[in-house]
């Protein structure tokens, strides 16, 4: 099929990069000049594991353009694939879906069938579908799509070639979408979940919600099991043996960020809040994470008396591992607040930059050893597999005092202790 896909950011890009896998004739298609530009010539303005390399294998199939007027015409698919950006009060910035659709409404001149990727609230794909007729677009021109995404940083590759599930939302009677969406994902043979279009926005809220409260639940455990010195890996190995429970998203540490669950959680208590239903379990959710950077300062405080001057190494700058995504990131939130409370903060991280917005006396390195270098403290904020792996004989040499904290239970405190330092985990007595 020739698609068109809107917007050349995480999702786009790498939806683009798949469908064209697929053998689709896609053109991406964005209004960054820069960004358009840097794809001509291979750069990829993001890092994702694989993606450059199925950009490169597809190239055939896959071009970038910033005409997105020109990509809209000549395509029969229309993939929305825009930001939607938290505004100051939480809700959801749905200006970039919007504009896409005032440039679809000024160029359309035969069926389209239009598919939202980008995560919007419930009730979006609807008045987008009303905000067309009013533009003057015929009803019988178009067709609205809800088809979220479900990509993890890191593995979105994978993610989309083997998805566990489509999801679907339609308008009534809409059979031809389906059969278009079916033939768009031929390749894959997983199970189809149908239903209205709000229905799959609320599949898409409803699941990162979920994870994120897995996230805060757990850490609110690990808080009780520090103060009764119970081991929280003991916790949550033994619950994640019940097949109800299941044993991914149980661990622990400074708690969920990226560009999903933060604002996506926010966006659907508002949501609620519309429609006066009072979300306790959301609003507690967020609060439980919003604190979590606050707890391990705290618990740090009682190994260092005195921060003020102290230099302390954080070990991570993204939100998680393999990938460059520092949105919301708690490794960052981190060490924002080392620096406000009057540390010297030496940072690494393999593929993440700090922002430009950053406190001066905080120092990004090259290098992790230079990053060491006579730290007071070492933190693990993210859980990079280079930092699971380090020789800690060799951190005991370049660093000046013992105290390692993983603030995401990834290494071994036992190998910690034989190099003569002294481990601070997450309820790990």
């Amino acid at each position: 099929m020739n698609i068109c896909v809107i917007g050349a950011g995480y999702v786009g890009l790498t939806t683009a990069a798949v469908l064209a896998d697929f053998g689709h004739t896609v053109c991406c298609a964005d209004v960054n000049n820069e960004r358009i530009d840097q794809l001509k010539r291979g750069v990829i303005p993001i890092y994702e594991p694989g993606l450059v390399e199925l950009i490169q294998k597809n190239k055939n199939h896959l071009s970038f353009s910033s005409d997105t007027s020109k990509c809209i015409r000549e395509a029969q698919v229309l993939l929305i694939a825009v930001g939607t950006p938290s505004l100051v009060d939480g809700r959801t910035d749905l200006t970039y879906v919007f504009s896409v659709l005032d440039n679809i409404a000024q160029v359309i001149d035969s069926y389209k069938t239009i598919i939202t990727k980008s995560t919007v609230p419930p009730g979006t794909n609807e008045e987008m579908s009303r905000q067309l007729i009013k533009k003057g677009v015929p009803p019988h021109y178009f067709n609205i799509v809800s088809n979220p995404e479900f990509l993890r940083e890191g593995t979105a590759i994978s993610d989309m070639l083997q998805p566990d599930r489509i999801v679907v939302g339609l308008q009534a009677d809409d059979g031809r979408s389906l059969a278009i969406m079916k033939e768009i994902y031929q390749q894959t043979d997983v199970p189809y979940v149908v239903t209205n279009l709000p229905g799959a926005e609320m599949i898409k809220y409803t699941s990162n919600a979920f994870l994120a409260t897995k996230i805060s639940f757990m850490n609110e455990i690990s808080r009780i099991c520090d103060r009764y010195e119970v081991n929280i890996e003991d916790v949550r190995k033994g619950i994640g043996f019940d097949p109800r429970i299941n044993p991914l998203f149980l661990s622990t540490g400074l708690g969920y960020g990226g560009s999903c669950f933060p604002k996506d959680v926010r966006s659907l208590e508002i949501s609620a809040l519309d429609k006066n239903v009072t979300p306790v379990l959301l609003h507690a959710v967020q609060s439980v994470n919003q604190s979590q950077v606050d707890q391990y300062v705290t618990k740090l405080s009682s190994f260092m008396e005195d921060f003020a001057n102290k230099k302390i190494t954080v070990l991570g700058i993204s939100f998680k591992p393999d990938t460059d995504d520092i949105r919301y990131s708690p490794a960052l939130a981190l060490t924002e607040k080392l620096s406000e409370i009057g540390c010297i903060v030496h940072t690494y991280d393999p593929k993440a930059t700090l922002p430009k917005s950053v406190n001066g006396n905080v120092i990004q390195f090259e290098d992790m050893k230079s990053a060491l270098n006579q730290a007071d403290c070492v933190i693990i904020a993210t859980e990079w597999d280079e930092f699971k792996q380090l020789d800690w004989h060799m951190v005991k040499k370049v660093i000046k005092g013992d105290i390692i904290m993983d603030a995401r239970n990834c290494v071994d405190p036992n190998l910690v202790k034989q190099a003569g330092l002294r481990y601070i985990g997450v309820a790990r007595p």
